[in-house]
This record gives C-alpha cells, structure tokens and sequence, in this order.
C-alpha cells in the first residue's frame, strides 16, 4: 500500500472510530481514578472524545484534553503507577481518534486501535501483568467494533510491528478484525 494515498474517510466514519474508542477505553477509568482520585485529565479526555462521536464539533477542546491526559499519563509512570499511566494513553487514544489521518500509514491503526490497547494493557498490569487479562478486554474490543470500523481499518496498511506489550495487544486486535472484512 502506497503511504502516499488519501484515504477517503467522511465525518460520520471518523465519529463512529471515536465512538468506538471511547468504548474500548472508558471501562479502564476506574483503575486511573482509584489510583489518582482527584486527577480528572483522562476522563476529560474522553469525555471530549464522546462528545464529538455525539455529533460535536472536532475542536482544539478534544487536542488540549489529549495533551492534558498525555501528561497524566507521564506523572503516573513516573509515580510507579503503570496501569494508571497506560489507562490515561488509552484516553489520549480515544481523544486522538478523532484526528485518525487519511494517510496509508500503519501508524494510523494506533488512532483506531490504540484506546484498545493500552487499556487492555492496564487491565493486565492492574491484575499482576496477567495476560489473559489483556486478552479478554481484546476480545471485548472485537466485539464492540461496527461494521464501519472494520470497513476504515481495512482501509489501513497492518497494524505496525513493536511498541511492546500494547503493540502486541494491538496487532492482536487488527488481525482478528479483519477477519471480518467481507
């Protein structure tokens, strides 16, 4: 696939993706407010990421709301706090899939299918780095995914090699979505 190719994707595509990654990426909340209960940045950020799959405007409020969990996520490793840290990058991947690039690039997959993965990691790593863990809420993931996000998956180069556990996580999740691609 050449990385130079436009990808057509229209606003209702890009707002079901958010959809989607909020989706995927919410349920892990908990484990970030129970360690940091008066750090509100990764649900901002999703709360943003929502309101544009809600028919929002896609507005620099979902950028700074990403910036800001993006931090969150840097004072939690730095804390020692890894599930919380990766709980606020599965937020800044919801809010960043709002901003999915119409490039040929497999780099785009992480703004479909990162929320996925880095919450699935912090499930894993809040259980004592228990994988199946990771697997179930990948699995979850699969379920949750419409029709319209393997259609704009499919659209995208394979999901990239490394980035550790969640890329991992991640090319688990592209595989198997694209096993549903008619």
């Amino acid at each position: 696939m050449n990385e130079n190719l436009a990808i057509e994707l229209s606003m209702a595509e890009l707002r079901e993706i958010a959809g989607y990654a909020v989706a995927c990426a919410e349920p892990a909340l908990a484990i970030f407010e129970r360690d940091r209960p008066d750090d509100q940045r990764p649900r901002a950020a999703i709360d943003a990421a929502r309101a544009f799959a809600e028919g929002a405007k896609r507005t620099k409020v979902i950028r700074d709301n990403a910036w800001a969990a993006h931090r969150a996520a840097q004072e939690s490793r730095d804390a020692g706090q890894a599930a919380a840290s990766d709980t606020a990058r599965a937020a800044v991947g919801a809010a960043s899939a709002a901003y999915l690039h119409p490039l040929a690039k497999a780099t785009q997959v992480l703004h479909i299918l990162g929320a996925a993965g880095h919450a699935a990691r912090a499930f894993e790593l809040d259980a004592g780095d228990d994988h199946t863990v990771g697997a179930s809420h990948i699995e979850k993931a699969r379920g949750l995914a419409s029709p319209t996000v393997v259609s704009v998956l499919t659209r995208y180069p394979n999901a990239p090699s490394s980035r550790g556990r969640v890329g991992e996580l991640v090319r688990s999740l592209d595989a198997s979505l694209r096993q549903l691609a008619p």
